[in-house]
């Protein structure tokens, strides 16, 4: 049962009712205004062009993400009229298995030296609405290690100047690029990934598998000089980006990048590569979080069944809290009684 608020014993005049009135109103109004929903599912899922960077070679380098604005639906969308890339396409290496929320620098597509002024259209069609990202070399897109690390929330939001100059993790899943088995066996997958130039640093100083020392970094990328700050602690804190925010240090998770997600199965749990920002979720972007240490050896070891046949696309991500690198397996999966 509802009830009402009646006040007893006030006695209000005619102006104090217009100015009671007019704060109320505004005060509807300016709750209104902030308000934002969350919703579970029925919403548009959003291509973004996250931005480029030039190539030695004089190509560029689009990175690409996207928006999943429910919190649980998530959305198969084969290659095709409602996720294609044009010109070239529609086949340009991007996901058809979308999960939830914000996902970006998810994939790269590289193109020419002289590519100019064109550009690359991303589109997606899912609940009914057609949503398009486009892709140009427009200065004002260009980006560095630094902003992804930004956009990311990387290294605890951090905006320091040394983020510019990180080289992603190192990554190699081990085995051959295409397998095959059958519903319900079992898949062994082991991925090695290190940290080269172990920027950004844990925050509780452990060292971090693939580390080569200062010296050796800077030499593998003599376009990127490293430093011996690169390691030593430094007192001073640096601004804060504004977003959500991941903790430093390598990680590294599986993800169904093609194919139904709800039939797959990895053992051990794998840690979310989307911005949930729910507290207690396992996520890096999520309240209370501390990054697991890594493997000594930086090899992580996965097990994968799956329930229903069909051919699948896993992608391997690493990271170092503020850059990705990826690599994919695809997997047939036969019925039961079918051939592998």
């Amino acid at each position: 049962m509802k009830r009402r608020f009646r006040p007893s014993g006030l006695r209000w005049s005619s102006g104090a009712v217009v100015v009671a009135v007019l704060t109320f109103g505004a005060f509807i109004h300016s709750a209104t205004a902030q308000t934002r929903f969350a919703y579970s599912s029925g919403q548009p899922l959003s291509p973004a062009y996250e931005g480029w960077w030039p190539n030695d070679d004089g190509s560029a380098t689009m990175f690409f993400g996207y928006m999943n604005t429910n919190w649980l639906q998530e959305f198969d969308i084969p290659i095709g009229a409602a996720n294609d890339i044009e010109p070239g396409g529609p086949d340009q290496g991007q996901p058809t298995h979308f999960y939830p929320r914000r996902n970006p620098f998810l994939f790269t597509i590289r193109v020419p030296k002289d590519f100019g002024t064109k550009e690359l259209t991303w589109t997606l069609t899912v609940n009914g609405k057609t949503e398009k990202a486009y892709g140009s070399l427009k200065t004002d897109y260009q980006i560095d290690p630094q902003v992804i690390s930004t956009e990311v929330g990387g290294d605890n939001g951090s905006l320091r100047d040394e983020l510019r100059t990180n080289i992603p993790p190192d990554l190699k899943v081990e085995g051959p690029k295409q397998r095959s088995l059958k519903v319900g066996e079992t898949l062994s997958l082991v991925a090695i990934a290190g940290d080269p130039d172990n920027i950004p640093a844990r925050r509780d100083g452990k060292p971090q598998p693939g580390f080569m020392g200062p010296a050796a970094a800077a030499a593998s990328k003599p376009d990127r000089p490293r430093t011996a700050a690169a390691v030593a602690p430094n007192p001073y804190r640096p601004p804060v980006a504004v977003t959500s925010q991941s903790g430093p240090g390598l990680r590294l998770s599986w993800i169904v990048y093609r194919g139904k997600a709800e039939v797959v199965t990895f053992k051990p749990d794998q840690m979310k590569t989307w911005t949930d920002t729910r507290a207690y979720a396992n996520s890096p972007w999520s309240p209370p979080y501390i990054i697991p240490e890594p493997p000594a050896d930086g090899k992580w070891v996965t097990e994968v069944t799956f329930r229903e046949p069909g051919s699948y696309v896993l992608r391997a991500v690493a990271s170092d809290g503020s850059l990705f690198t990826y690599d994919n397996v695809t997997v047939n999966v036969a019925p039961i009684g079918g051939t592998r």
